[in-house]
């Protein structure tokens, strides 16, 4: 993000910097009067005057908008003004009082540090200065800015827990603590973005995830330098291993089990506050063709599941593309009865069969995106609409061949039976480098991507673990959950292996 090279707010608080990065002063007012200066012109911050236990001055500071009003007065106020004097000589000793005489859910922490005072006044704690004192306490009374937990919209579900991730941090994890019992599950936090402070979650299970891919995670998360940090795309695209490669590196979800599963096979999560979807990683190019409903139905249904999904991304990356290739070059390939058909359906089209191609996969992307971004109410139906009216229209003026119509949708449907949009996007991309090969070279041209593809795929990798495994290097025990969703008796064995592997 760039900024001007004249910022006011710098400039106030290199003016400032020895105060704020100093410790506290003894006398009171020059701490206000320091965070006046530094939140000057925000109408949200709080100082109230308060007398603490009855008898010795303080100031409570806070941002109004952040803080639970009931519980700052049930928790906090009443019993901090409402209690019988007391003779407080120390920070110790008043520390002691309060933890006595407030809330559980409201205890004190001790500070001592200006630039620790405002970090937890923008992350909505209330800051207590008492007059004297060379210390300060901080109380945790956040506000409950969140929704309920309700079913994702953007992963549909078949059969599982019908809630997702929201956009409060600490629900998630209590959400992850609620499937996942056990003190194994390790949370790690720490913020990102100078501005924003966004807190990060990093959630793993010791014994089942590698130290390494933890430590390289936590790594690459501390080498973050933006002003903000606003979404997990953020942290997705900064820590991919190949963030020029369109092929998915790590999975994003907003499915508690997904991410609960994969902390069992020993893969690490991050989860970042203000976002639901959260991240997992290491993945592989089996992952993208994966969904937590194979791991609720029978194996048998779900290993032909994942064939036909493999089966129909193939073709949704290469169907355009062969079919141009044949038309165009290979004619011979085609039956004598099938060639007739197709000429005498593009004998009125005005155009090639790569521009042809091209108008319509383009005008099909089109209509998809337009229904994901327009209202859900509308959305499905323009899309829907707008492909048969333009379909239908476009073949009786001319303009397009029946055949065509054929290609294009039965590629979008194959499309649609990617389950990580990730992957989907990343097969739609590749078509069309696929498209132009195969109306310059034919099905040579085709084959010659496809083995690009295949290159570029065997060599990259996911934190640390190959991206084509267990294809490539080969490993038999991990078959049984790519290319075939092995029974329940065999994946045990598996999880267990990996178990005593990694310990």
């Amino acid at each position: 993000m760039s900024r001007g090279h004249k910022d006011p707010f710098e400039k106030k608080v290199k003016g400032l910097e020895s105060a704020v990065n100093s410790d506290i002063s003894s006398h009171m007012d020059e701490n206000i009067d320091l965070l006046k200066q530094l939140f000057s012109n925000c109408s949200d911050l709080v100082i109230r005057q308060l007398e603490v236990l009855g008898s010795m001055p303080g100031v409570a500071v806070y941002l109004d908008v952040l803080v639970d009003n009931e519980m700052w007065d049930i928790g906090f106020l009443q019993p901090l003004m409402l209690q019988e004097q007391s003779t407080v000589s120390s920070p110790a000793q008043l520390y002691d009082l309060l933890g006595h005489k407030l809330a559980s859910a409201v205890q004190p922490e001790m500070i001592r540090n200006m630039g620790d005072i405002i970090q937890r006044i923008v992350r909505g704690e209330i800051i207590l200065f008492v007059d004297t004192f060379s210390e300060a306490y901080a109380f945790k009374i956040g506000n409950k800015l969140h929704r309920n937990l309700e079913e994702p919209t953007t992963e549909a579900i078949i059969r599982g827990p019908r809630f997702g991730f929201i956009e409060k941090l600490d629900i998630n994890i209590a959400v992850l603590r609620q499937r996942l019992r056990t003190p194994r599950l390790k949370m790690e936090k720490m913020s990102v973005g100078s501005l924003s402070q966004s807190d990060i979650a990093i959630v793993y299970l010791e014994g089942y995830a590698e130290q390494s891919v933890v430590n390289e995670v936590k790594k690459r998360l501390s080498k973050i330098e933006m002003d903000s940090v606003l979404e997990s795309g953020y942290l997705e695209e900064l820590i991919d291993d190949h963030p020029n490669s369109p092929f998915p590196t790590i999975q994003s979800t907003q499915r508690p089990d997904v991410v609960s599963g994969s902390l069992v096979e020993g893969k690490v999560a991050v989860l970042i506050d203000g976002s639901p979807m959260s991240l997992v990683l290491p993945i592989t190019f089996w992952f993208g063709f994966q969904t937590a409903e194979d791991y609720y139905m029978s194996f048998i249904f779900a290993t032909m599941l994942r064939w036909l999904r493999y089966m129909f991304a193939f073709l949704a990356m290469t169907l355009p593309a062969m079919y141009i290739g044949i038309t165009s070059f290979q004619q011979e390939m085609i039956p004598t009865s099938l060639a007739l058909s197709l000429a005498a359906a593009r004998e009125v089209v005005p155009f090639p069969v790569m521009a042809e191609a091209l108008i319509m996969e383009i005008t099909f992307e089109a209509l998809r995106e337009a229904g994901i971004r327009l209202p859900r109410p509308v959305g499905q139906t323009i899309s829907i609409v707008g492909a048969l009216v333009i379909g239908q229209a476009a073949v009786q003026a001319g303009i397009i061949s029946a055949p065509m119509i054929i290609v294009v949708a039965t590629t979008g449907i194959a499309s649609f039976l990617i389950p990580n949009p990730g992957m989907s996007q990343a097969i739609s991309l590749i078509r069309f480098p696929l498209m132009i090969l195969g109306a310059t070279f034919g099905l040579y041209g085709v084959g010659v991507g496809l083995l690009t593809v295949l290159i570029h795929l065997v060599n990259m990798s996911s934190f640390g673990t190959a991206y084509m495994t267990p294809i490539a290097p080969f490993n038999f025990r991990g078959l049984a959950d790519s290319v075939i969703r092995a029974p329940w008796r065999v994946l045990r064995k598996l999880h267990r292996y990996s178990k005593h592997r990694m310990e």
